[in-house]
């Protein structure tokens, strides 16, 4: 395959390229967050308004689907390696994107709106918000700024490699 059928290929499959890195990013920020924050500091489980055979039911299932998109996402990545149409610059901006957008959900949505549970029980825990809020939307940022550096109509062939 030559260079321009290469990018022509690279540019067909830059949405895939965009909602693989995203599940991924989903995926491996949940699955973070679930690991270190729910099993081994123990700081809250995925729903603490019940006892804590139920936390931790919960924190089963959201396990699961931290998995589910992963391995999701793992999977149309080794396709567009398979078709030689990955583009990684793109990836790893959906994979910002993603892991910010599901740390800002769960720390607006399910910690404040729902009340799920809060990061951390603790007297001043607005600290603790605004340092997860704010890693979030560092990330978001971070993927924003590689999305727009990717997008079609300012690509430059040098930069479908990156």
């Amino acid at each position: 395959m030559d260079t321009e059928d290469h990018a022509k290929m690279i540019i067909k499959y830059a949405g895939r390229n965009l909602l693989s890195g995203i599940l991924f990013g989903l995926g491996i920020a949940a699955f973070i967050d679930e690991t270190v924050f729910h099993q081994l500091l123990r700081w809250h489980h995925f729903y603490d308004k019940s006892t804590t055979d139920i936390g931790l039911i919960s924190d089963g299932l959201f396990h699961a689907f931290s998995w589910f998109a992963t391995i999701g996402g793992l999977f149309m990545f080794a396709d567009l390696r398979r078709r030689r149409a990955l583009w990684l610059k793109r990836w790893w901006g959906g994979l910002l994107l993603g892991a910010g957008a599901f740390q800002l959900y769960d720390g607006l949505i399910q910690h404040k709106v729902m009340g799920l549970h809060q990061i951390r029980y603790v007297d001043n825990v607005w600290v603790y918000d605004i340092v997860w809020n704010g890693v979030a939307i560092l990330m978001i940022l971070a993927g924003l700024i590689i999305l727009f550096q990717t997008r079609k109509h300012k690509r430059k062939e040098s930069s479908l490699d990156a």
